[in-house]
């Protein structure tokens, strides 16, 4: 098998206009999988080139390498009639496209749905967009710090009584990404059956409402605004983070019997008897008098040493890692998720691990091509 072939999508042939994060890292989940993706950037490049520092060599941010490895990149000016026809070109040997164009800019240019249909019509075509196309925020531009407040996470995040708070990383750019690719798998799933393409929308406003769980189930069930509880889950307890006598444990203790574990392993056996404590209804109830006595009884002892006995005795935790920490974990490297490629590029792996085609990592970002790469034949080695 030649380099470019493993993979579960092998010999699926990727088109990616998109940029920023949704569309890019879509494109990347299906390149490590195997799909041969062309990049696509206008004359000015991806904006994501400037979002640093840090910045390599050759002034690229970090940001935007690790979400456009496994791509060969060309650029063209899709405002011109020339660069359209090569798209065209493009995408008659394409099986996807992947786009994050403002609705409208692409049937501006001849270039929309209903047009690519009738041309291509086995192409499978993936919008990620803010909105959707139509609504009363129909065709909006979305950004994922705006959409988290829109959606109502930043209401929920935060410690308790405190202001709403933005989640630390761009969650809802990269799930509106994962979306995307799920999109695009069923899609081409489909496609086996129908032998027809057809577009998909992955709108980052239906994906920040996805991930509103429980809170989402909660207010459907009572009606209360959901709180912001700090680390605290809002539903069960302990499952929050505690201090000891160095850093801080965070427990995730979900059941009767490893509440009762964390207890005899603490030198409380009682406590898990205590009718305030005995199921996970009153716990959660009575959370604010369970975080003291646990904290009292896990003063004395370190906290990556007390995580590590309360994991080997079978009670959920861990103790609270930087990210350099947890990049560096022996785990992290057990678990192949630190992709190193020649030329110094590293990153953050797939975490999708299938038994028989594995995710792959073949090309490293900002390598040129502007053609698909030929299907392998069978006599290839």
């Amino acid at each position: 098998m030649n380099k470019h072939s493993s993979g579960a999508l092998a010999g699926i042939r990727v088109v990616d206009l998109s940029r920023i994060l949704g569309g890019p890292y879509c494109g990347q989940v299906l390149g490590d999988h195997g799909a041969d993706v062309l990049k696509v950037e206008p004359p000015q490049g991806d904006d994501t080139r400037t979002w640093g520092p840090p910045f390599n060599a050759d002034g690229v941010a970090s940001y935007y390498l690790g979400l456009n490895r496994n791509k060969r990149l060309m650029r063209l000016d899709l405002t011109t009639e020339a660069d359209r026809a090569r798209l065209l070109d493009l995408l008659a040997d394409a099986d996807v496209l992947v786009e994050n164009f403002k609705t409208g800019t692409l049937e501006k240019w001849g270039l929309g749905w209903q047009t690519l249909s009738q041309r291509f019509p086995r192409l499978v075509h993936c919008r990620v967009s803010g909105f959707g196309a139509d609504g009363p925020l129909g065709g909006l531009p979305g950004y994922d710090a705006a959409l988290q407040a829109l959606t109502g996470l930043m209401s929920v995040n935060g410690e308790a009584g405190g202001a709403p708070l933005r989640v630390g990383l761009p969650v809802i750019d990269m799930v509106t990404g994962l979306n995307a690719a799920l999109g695009v798998l069923l899609a081409l799933q489909e496609r086996e059956r129908s032998g027809r393409g057809q577009f998909i929308e992955s709108a980052l406003y239906d994906s920040g409402l996805s991930l509103l769980h429980p809170h989402g189930a909660n207010w459907f069930m009572d009606g209360r605004t959901p709180q912001r509880t700090g680390n605290a889950h809002p539903n069960i307890y302990p499952y929050d983070s505690l201090a000891t006598a160095t850093d801080p444990v965070f427990l995730a203790v979900g059941n009767d019997r490893q509440f009762a574990i964390l207890c005899r392993h603490l030198g409380a056996p009682a406590l898990a008897a205590d009718p305030r404590y005995a199921s996970a209804g009153a716990r959660s109830v009575n959370r604010a008098a369970l975080k003291a006595e646990l904290e009292a009884l896990m003063a004395p002892h370190d906290g990556p040493a007390l995580a590590d006995a309360l994991v080997a005795a079978g009670v959920p935790c861990a103790a609270v890692l930087s990210v350099p920490a947890a990049l560096e974990h022996p785990h992290t490297a057990h678990r192949g998720m630190v992709v190193e490629m020649a030329g110094g590029y590293r990153g953050i792996a797939s975490p999708i691990k299938l038994s028989r085609t594995p995710a792959s990592y073949r090309i490293a970002p900002l390598a040129e091509g502007d053609h698909f790469l030929p299907h392998e034949s069978a006599n290839d080695d």
